[in-house]
């Protein structure tokens, strides 16, 4: 399940388990590291609860940082994914930097949701990180934008801000037509020398529609087209079984794994 490690493992500056080991080597069967990348709201332990573990435990050496935590709490590492995200990515970029250089790999492999699968691809675009990216797998992605992440039809006619904008620039920039958006689309999305997969749920409430996740170029994978049974949505699918097994085998193809089919509720999750 998602929520309920989401709220426990939840302290400021803490690392999910299984990340951000800075003494971890690569092996030879997995020599990318792998970077976690949040989404919107979340931070590094809140959003990987289940893929730190996961990923650990399967040889990988996993780090994850919080970018965009510009909201002012006492904990500015308690929400994440708030900032602009060109300034998110260069964050990105540094701890890739950072990454690289402490475990001696030339390149690594990325797992994000939501935000997360957009804002490494801005660092891979326009920031030069393209040579350091060998395997994109997203979980939940809005390559087209959505829209959900504005509330602007809501406000129009009034003297009134989009009430998400408060919270920071990240929500007007995933709209659907934003300029940052029309800025990541124009000549393409994907990059050559990139292995991307797309993981997306046909009941993602937030990223409206969902097929905003599916894009030319891609691999994409629809969960319920592995399993009518798994009605997971855009915060369960950080936990999902099926996503889980679609991910290992994006970052190791060479070795599939079945992948499984089980009742998965909304939020909830398995309950076997």
């Amino acid at each position: 399940m998602f929520l309920p490690p989401a709220v426990f493992g939840g302290l400021p500056n803490a690392d999910a388990p299984g990340t951000n080991d800075w003494s971890c080597r690569p092996s030879a069967a997995h020599p990318n590291p792998v970077i976690l990348v949040h989404g919107t709201l979340g931070n590094r332990s809140t959003n990987w609860q289940t893929y730190g573990p996961l990923l650990h435990n399967n040889g990988y050496c996993v780090f994850a940082p919080t970018y965009g935590a510009t909201f002012p709490l006492p904990y500015p590492g308690a929400f994440g994914g708030l900032g602009d995200i060109r300034d998110s990515a260069a964050e990105l970029g540094a701890f890739i930097d950072r990454v690289l250089a402490a475990t001696g790999a030339r390149k690594v492999d990325i797992v994000g949701h939501s935000q997360g699968t957009l804002m490494p691809n801005y660092y891979a675009k326009f920031l030069g990180g393209a040579a350091k990216i060998d395997k994109y797998v997203s979980l939940a992605p809005l390559w087209h934008g959505s829209a959900s992440t504005s509330m602007g039809a809501l406000t129009a006619g009034f003297p009134l801000p989009d009430p998400l904008s408060l919270l920071g620039p990240a929500f007007a920039q995933m709209s659907t037509g934003s300029a940052f958006m029309t800025q990541m689309r124009t000549g393409g999305v994907a990059l050559p020398g990139i292995d991307y997969t797309n993981i997306v749920t046909r009941y993602d409430e937030l990223v409206q529609p969902y097929t905003s996740g599916i894009e030319d170029g891609m691999t994409n994978v629809v969960i319920q087209d592995r399993c009518k049974l798994d009605y997971t949505e855009h915060f369960q699918i950080a936990a999902d079984k099926v996503a889980s097994v679609v991910v290992l085998n994006a970052l190791d193809p060479a070795h599939p794994r079945p992948v499984p089919c089980t009742l998965v509720l909304p939020f909830v999750g398995s309950l076997l």
